[in-house]
């Protein structure tokens, strides 16, 4: 055990004795006699923020993550003290200060120990670079499990590991390497079947320690700024993941099309190539909503403009796309080319927009167009003017959606991949060194884009995406994993991250289908494909250099597979919109890990491979080659294999059948399930009739189903479809009730009942305690499906 003395030696410093203690409203200050001031700010009463200054200042306080819409307020706030400590007690929390150290203990309000300080807050000052070296250590408690923290491409689980925070060009990056392409500093404790989160909000390079280095300290530490986190109490994992997603913000609502299947390549072009995608995805009856366009379509890599020589007239390709059901998408990358004749770098050089190193100097870095500048995005006038840059694409050309790429930021050709240290940013006011913008660069940028495409696509809703990434960019953007592999090995990485990704507040996140770097074999695609289609962000990506990777490109069978399961994606749009709205409303995660789902669960605690998709159905990949099917861990309670629609009962591992055809995939009892009619883009059809899936289970159950005109922002003005419909199940009846809010009419009347797993054959109907004679109703006892009006007063009598 290293002691507060040694580490003293080693240059360390400590808050001493609490001379000074003032309370205004819900900030309590507590001042050290060697001038420690820790701030500590009632949130709610389950978030509690932490904020040391030394020298008796803090710095200006200002956060890109935070949102100014999240909820503020608690029920109760009570302060004691006794010779030793100080105790600031919440309606939820009970938290202890010692005076002699500002160490500090939380505990629930039962008195059960949450979260302790080992060596608490220490700092070291920094005479290289200035500032503070800022640490905190944390006791571990026994069989203590730590999840989270963005895109690490490591078990989901991550005790024992020790991870870092500075985005990072990573191509064809390795399980296990760190870091990569986002800065996410969340991270959630689960201890003793209670769950409570912390962030870091420091953009610094920062450091998390999970009992790596010493097996019962974790401890977290960042290369200047201040030690400022928040802790967030659960102890439900879905309460830390809830708060903090509210904390640091929710998306709008996407429009439905971006959740639809999307198709990229690095490169398609020229116009001939990207119509002859598009024609063989309908030819092949393979739903597709998205195609992008790479690099290549620029006029010698320079954002803004297109080569003519490829596409000669965008607006009119564009415009014919969206004739059929295509919406473009379009990459944008911040360096911009040097060369005088170059209108956006004008007007950058002319306004100052670019960044500058210490010196003066613009900073220049080799990019794909050659030597580039670079936008300061933290710098609002920036952003208003990089929003603007887009009037052309989004109103003019008719492009739908944007994707920020090589925005760690990257640079080639140079040791870090990245900026000099000295490069200087404006930080919305706040002038800093790229030490402390670098995490937040990627985000700024695509929170200008975000500005630009809601603009200039205004009535309809933005869609953006991101390969950088700090907390709070789900606000504006969604994201993608970067430049994976097509491997085995990646595709079990691919499941990891994303669940990660979404327990760390970013659900709408998905990884390029088939791996990005090489050539995945026909069976992994299909593997690949099975598993994508249940990511919130659904597209095929490859790097073309090793061959095509679109759907039909590997032999029938594949291209079968990936028909079905897209197909199956479409039908299940209602329910992947439902839990979008659920995300927006309430920072739900799209994707559940099995802790998540039943933290109560130890075998959950360790497992990588299941997960829930939204609230009922549970999916689980197959990870190798060969696999007719694969032992899997089926979480407590009663389940229904999808295919077979046979019962399942949960709380134990076991073998499921999956042939190269299928994916393990179980619908909870008690479920509605809605499903639309297969489109082949979103909108093709007027919905006619929505199905519900209706899997039976004992007891009370609830299932939602959310609508809306699918794009545009009439849903703000309650012009949207929320139904709840709620199930009793017991041995020998079944009630199912409806309750609807919000005033949008969907186009359908009908909902057709499909009926699984009745216990019993059915004798009666009774709707609205009206009794239906079985003689008028045509019902097939065997299909058990019937057709009813969907505010449920009347049955269809026929037609079923």
């Amino acid at each position: 055990m290293i002691t507060n003395t040694e580490l003293q030696q080693k240059g360390n410093q400590f808050p001493n004795k609490v001379v000074d203690f003032k309370k205004d409203a819900d900030i309590l200050y507590f001042t050290t006699q060697n001038e420690v001031i820790l701030q500590l700010t009632v949130l709610r009463d389950s978030v509690i923020r932490f904020r040391f200054g030394t020298g008796g200042v803090f710095e200006p306080d200002f956060s890109y993550a935070i949102d100014e819409d999240g909820i503020r307020g608690y029920n109760h706030l009570e302060l004691k003290e006794d010779d030793t400590y100080y105790f600031v007690h919440t309606a939820k929390l009970k938290i202890r200060i010692e005076k002699n150290s500002l160490q500090t203990s939380i505990f629930d309000t039962d008195g059960n120990l949450i979260n302790e300080d080992e060596l608490g807050f220490h700092f070291e000052e920094s005479f290289e670079y200035g500032g503070n070296i800022v640490k905190m250590s944390k006791k571990a408690q026994h069989a203590e499990s730590y999840y989270g923290l963005g895109d690490k491409p490591m078990h989901s689980n991550l005790r024992g590991k020790r991870v870092h925070n500075w985005a990072t060009d990573q191509y064809a990056f390795a399980k296990d390497q760190d870091p990569i392409y986002k800065s996410v500093p969340f991270y959630i404790g689960l201890t003793q079947k209670r769950a409570y989160g912390i962030f870091f909000d420091n953009t610094f390079k920062t450091f998390f320690d999970f009992c790596q280095e010493r097996m019962g300290v974790t401890s977290f530490w960042a290369q200047g700024g201040e030690m400022n986190y928040y802790f967030i109490y659960g102890p439900e994992m879905a309460d830390v993941v809830g708060s903090y997603t509210n904390l640091t913000g929710v998306p709008e609502l996407p429009p439905l099309w971006a959740l639809g299947y999307h198709q990229c390549k690095w490169s398609y072009f020229p116009e001939s190539n990207v119509k002859a995608i598009a024609n063989k995805f309908r030819e092949l009856k393979i739903p597709c909503d998205g195609i992008y366009l790479d690099i290549d379509y620029m006029d010698g890599w320079r954002c803004f403009t297109w080569n003519k020589d490829y596409f000669p007239d965008p607006k009119r390709m564009v415009k014919e796309l969206a004739d059929d059901g295509f919406k473009t998408v379009v990459i944008i990358d911040p360096g911009i080319k040097i060369d005088k004749d170059y209108w956006v770098y004008q007007e950058g050089i002319e306004n100052d927009y670019f960044c500058k190193r210490a010196d003066g100097p613009y900073m220049k870095g080799k990019v794909w167009p050659g030597e580039c500048n670079f936008p300061d995005y933290t710098n609002p006038e920036v952003r208003d003017w990089w929003a603007g840059l887009f009037k052309e694409l989004i109103q003019e050309v008719g492009v739908k959606g944007v994707w920020n790429d090589m925005n760690e930021p990257a640079v080639m050709e140079v040791p870090g991949k990245t900026f000099p240290a000295d490069v200087r940013h404006n930080y919305d006011g706040h002038p800093c060194s790229h030490n402390k913008a670098h995490n937040v660069y990627g985000t700024q940028m695509a929170r200008a884009t975000y500005e630009g495409v809601k603009k200039f696509a205004y009535p309809k809703r933005p869609f953006v995406i991101t390969r950088s990434a700090y907390s709070g960019a789900q606000r504006y953007t969604s994201s993608w994993t970067g430049d994976n592999i097509a491997s085995w090995e990646h595709l079990w990485v691919a499941n990891i991250q994303v669940q990660r990704m979404c327990i760390s507040g970013m659900s709408f996140t998905g990884t390029d289908i088939g791996g990005f770097a090489e050539q995945p074999t026909g069976e992994l695609y299909a593997r690949w494909i099975q598993l994508g289609v249940f990511h919130p962000f659904c597209r095929t990506h490859s790097s073309g250099h090793h061959g095509d990777q679109e759907p039909w490109t590997f032999d029938e069978g594949v291209t079968d597979i990936a028909r079905k399961f897209i197909s199956l994606r479409y039908r299940l749009l209602p329910y992947l919109y439902t839990m979008f709205y659920e995300y927006i409303k309430k920072g739900t995660p799209l994707l559940k890990p099995l802790v998540y789902f039943d933290q109560e669960d130890a075998q959950t605690h360790y497992r990588t491979d299941e997960f829930i998709f939204g609230h009922h159905i549970l999916v689980c990949p197959i990870l190798e080659p060969n696999a007719k099917g694969r032992r899997m861990y089926v979480p407590r309670g009663e389940w229904y294999n999808y295919w077979t629609k046979t019962p399942v009962k949960g709380g134990k591992e076991q073998w499921v059948d999956a042939d190269i055809d299928e994916i393990p995939m179980f619908v909870k009892e008690g479920t509605i399930l809605p499903k639309y009619p297969i489109q082949q883009y979103v909108g093709e059809l007027e919905i006619e009739q929505v199905e519900l899936e209706v899997y039976y289970g004992l007891g009370k159950n609830a299932s939602k189903l959310y609508e809306d005109a699918q794009d545009g922002y009439d849903y703000k003005k309650d012009r949207y479809s929320y139904r709840t419909f709620k199930m009793v199940g017991r041995e020998k009846d079944w009630i199912i009730q409806q309750h609807k809010r919000g005033d949008f009419i969907t186009t359908y009347d009908t909902f057709r009942i499909h009926l699984i797993g009745l216990p019993f054959e059915i004798t009666t109907i009774e709707l609205d305690n009206e009794v239906i004679s079985m003689e008028d109703v045509q019902f097939d006892q065997k299909a058990c499906a019937l057709i009813i009006k969907k505010d449920f007063t009347e049955l269809h009598l026929s037609g079923i």
